[in-house]
């Protein structure tokens, strides 16, 4: 499970979320729940813009100070930990879509955190780059 330290802090009417590990990304809500909810979608189109600049994603840091923390979805964990094999292999796009024999456009769809990739296609790019998908299961909060 992904989940990144966020910082909580009612301004007037709304609450807004900052994201330690990424001072640049910043949200709000009218309540605690739709902050929330909007700190997953501004960390996910965040990190999509770094997928396509072709940059480093950073681990998630532990905060000693935080005590809130947003956690990915399933499916955009499976793709963010691809790039990052990818980019630890040195595997290019145009080598993962040769190891798969599919199309490059496919390849993109599978990183693209917005796209509803199907989680068996996350499965076999991970084989792909020599890495294994494994999910397990917690209780909720």
């Amino acid at each position: 499970m992904m989940q990144y330290p966020i910082k909580l802090k009612r301004e007037g009417s709304k609450i807004l979320v900052a994201f330690p590990d990424f001072p640049n990304v910043h949200t709000y809500g009218d309540d605690e729940t739709e902050a929330r909810t909007r700190a997953v979608d501004a960390l996910e189109t965040y990190l999509m813009a770094v997928v396509k600049d072709g940059e480093p994603i950073p681990p998630p840091r532990v905060s000693k100070q935080a005590t809130e923390y947003v956690t990915l979805p399933a499916l955009t964990e499976a793709k963010v930990e691809l790039y990052r094999q990818m980019r630890a292999e040195g595997i290019g796009k145009a080598a993962l879509a040769r190891r798969l024999g599919c199309h490059l456009p496919q390849i993109d769809r599978l990183l693209d955190l917005s796209h509803a990739s199907r989680f068996d296609q996350v499965e076999q790019a991970l084989l792909a780059v020599g890495k294994r998908l494994k999910i397990s299961f917690e209780d909720a909060a």
